[in-house]
């Protein structure tokens, strides 16, 4: 009895583990019924969520810049943080800013004055941000896109000041042009030009902050975090570029940089401190006497040396005696209206300063009198809202006898806007989906028999990235990908086919993962015996787990309009079988694919469209990180909108795979 016992339970463990395993989606079974309830009314609709846009710039100006970004007017939730504010209060509070930066579509700078490019974007993104430079002349507008196009023509802004302070040296005079350096508590660095009240968005900061300082010999922000260790930071204009330099334990909000010494003056209540800005050495502190109101406010130099401070009580005059107390006077008779975050001297001496609101407004100060006026923002009634808070503000001089052109590898573009200022090759990037982001491709791998619509057989993750020269032309594109779900039961393979090239237009493709011998390619890379160019990136998803580079070099450079968008034309290869590729709707199959293959059971696709006859596709592609449904979850329980979009032809919730309240349901969602 007890041998067959045991034989019994170890039989009974073995049928338990094998019942608690997760079975593959897919059991090879080609009469497989799926999903034959979910039904789209719209039998044309391609499933689209994104569109081509074609971007026109003209600009005749020599050394210009452009960077174009996808445009959103929502501001980004960066979550409840805790930092110290601008009365040195530990505070949690809700943290929104701009997302502009983190979605760069291109650079590039125009050839024979024009800037030409094709790209993808949202088909609920209306509008797109560009940015201007002109040796460090920062300017921007936002442009709607009309019939899917966005064309802009570079005219000067019109100003609303008188121009900014001239130098003159012997019989040469250098007109210089000011800007308004601006931070916050969100991690946002941006400028303000005083001429006309513009904001332009320069960069996203590694942490928030309320200081801010400009080293003009060296073109460097320095800037304080408002987090604990309170890191010194250092952003380099030329290069846009951040780096720490030393976590220096303290933070407040008065920070300038004295040209006299080279040394960061920075304040905090009634002390004044000096940071070597090279090694972030602190020094011992020093008292300020005679302040009404010691929270708040910013320091600056004048032209002449002269150190001013302001607080929440106003403007005061600051004096070092023989103690070394600094001894301070108030110039404001009364207390202000507002409460002073920043403040700063541009080229005429004129004193700029900020207040502390949801949304900041720039105002000049007279030094004499403390006699004041609103310049722009909501209280100066001039149709200024910067909608976000300016917590210091410093000068930036641009100056129009530009420096010596820097161009390390002669390829004609300056190693400022020089992507890769050392290859004369290689100069810009375009991004797909952006810079910053990453695009979803998700399949289901039953075609032509109905699958669960959960897209979670195969789902690919990719980002790519196209290698432009001087002369913004394509000479190598590099897929950065990952399959972030691999839920089938069959073993499927992933291509891309550029359908604007021959094999014979590319000249390597490095990065490929083939292991399953069913795959034959080319020397140079690319598929055999197509005859547009196809890439097998990897003949098994399973090799695509992590991270992976994929390289497309080409044999001469080829216009972005040539080459085309990504992801082109992108399949799965179902089970090893060759001719058995799934597309998204409506694409046509490569040269080695069947869209009428035969099979056992019911074919759902008999007009070979990769549309079934109930309305639903077998892959749908998303200009952004699509979270996957869970194992066995349809998308339209998962997406609550799916099945509206779908039957509008793509007109209603164009968002509705975004997580935006009502979206999503959560609990049904993989990833």
């Amino acid at each position: 009895m007890k041998p067959h016992f045991f034989n019994f339970i170890k039989i009974f463990l073995f049928l338990l583990l094998l019942n608690s395993c997760s079975a593959p989606e897919v059991q090879n079974d080609p009469t497989s019924q799926g999903d034959t309830t979910t039904t789209i009314t719209n039998k044309t609709f391609d499933f689209s969520t994104y569109r081509q846009v074609k971007i026109t710039i003209n600009d005749v100006e020599k050394y210009t810049k452009y960077d174009v970004y996808a445009y959103s007017d929502e501001p980004y939730f960066d979550g409840n943080q805790t930092f110290l504010n601008q009365s040195n209060e530990i505070v949690t509070e809700p943290v929104y800013r701009n997302d502009i930066l983190n979605k760069l579509l291109f650079s590039g700078v125009p050839v024979n004055g024009v800037l030409v490019q094709t790209i993808n974007v949202p088909r609920y993104c209306t509008k797109l941000y560009i940015r201007r430079n002109n040796n460090l002349n920062f300017s921007s507008t936002i442009i709607l896109i009309i019939n899917d196009e966005a064309p802009y023509t570079y005219t000067k802004a019109a100003t609303t000041r008188k121009s900014t302070a001239t130098v003159s040296k012997s019989t040469t005079t250098t007109l210089v042009n000011d800007y308004l350096y601006c931070v916050n508590s969100s991690a946002e660095l941006f400028q303000v030009n005083p001429l006309n009240g513009q904001l332009t968005y320069l960069s996203d900061m590694p942490m928030g902050s309320v200081t801010c300082a400009i080293d003009q010999s060296n073109k460097c922000v320095y800037s304080i975090g408002n987090k604990s260790p309170y890191p010194l930071m250092k952003y380099s204009i030329a290069n846009n570029s951040w780096t720490t330099v030393k976590n220096i334990g303290i933070s407040g909000p008065r920070l300038d940089f004295n040209t006299t010494d080279g040394l960061l003056y920075f304040s905090n209540l009634d002390k004044l401190y000096t940071i070597n800005p090279t090694t972030g050495a602190l020094s011992a502190p020093r008292t300020i006497k005679g302040l009404h109101d010691t929270s708040g406010g910013d320091l600056a130099f004048a032209k002449d040396g002269t150190l001013f401070l302001c607080t929440f009580s106003g403007l005061y005059r600051l004096q070092l005696d023989q103690a070394n107390v600094y001894l301070s006077t108030r110039i404001s008779a009364d207390n202000l209206p507002f409460q002073p975050t920043s403040m700063t001297f541009d080229s005429k001496e004129e004193l700029w300063l900020a207040n502390n609101a949801s949304s900041s407004d720039l105002i000049i100060m007279d030094t004499q009198t403390g006699g004041w006026k609103y310049v722009y923002g909501i209280s100066a009634q001039n149709n200024t809202d910067y909608k976000r808070t300016i917590n210091d503000l410093s000068t930036f001089r641009v100056y129009t006898t530009v420096d010596t052109v820097v161009d390390s590898d002669g390829d004609g573009i300056q190693d400022q806007d020089d992507a890769f200022p050392l290859d004369a090759a290689v100069a810009f990037e375009l991004f797909t989906p952006s810079k910053y982001g990453t695009g979803t491709i998700a399949f289901e791998d039953l075609w032509p028999s109905y699958g669960d619509y959960d897209f979670n057989d195969v789902t690919l993750n990719y980002q790519a990235i196209v290698k432009l020269n001087a002369q913004n032309l394509a000479v190598q594109m590099d897929i950065i990908c990952h399959v972030k779900s691999n839920g089938a039961g069959f073993t499927d393979g992933i291509g891309i086919e550029i359908g604007n090239l021959s094999p014979s237009q590319i000249k390597s493709v490095s990065g490929s993962i083939l292991t399953e011998n069913y795959i034959t390619i080319n020397a140079n890379g690319t598929e055999a015996n197509q005859q547009h160019a196809v890439i097998i990136l990897t003949d098994s998803a399973r090799n695509l787990l992590t991270e992976h580079t994929i390289s497309i070099k080409f044999t001469q450079p080829i216009s972005t309009i040539d080459l085309g968008i990504a992801p082109f034309n992108p399949f799965i290869i179902a089970n090893k079988e060759r001719k058995k590729e799934i597309h998204l709707p409506y694409s046509k199959p490569t040269s080695l694919g069947d869209n009428h293959i035969q099979i056992t059971g019911a074919n759902r696709d008999t007009k070979g469209n990769y549309v079934s006859d109930k309305g639903m596709p077998w892959a749908i592609s998303f200009i952004h990180d699509f979270k996957v449904p869970k194992e066995k979850i349809n998308i339209a329980e998962a997406y609550n909108f799916f099945i509206q979009w779908a039957n509008s032809g793509g007109t209603l919730y164009q968002d509705w795979y975004k997580d935006n309240p009502g979206n999503r349901n959560t609990d049904k969602i993989q990833n």
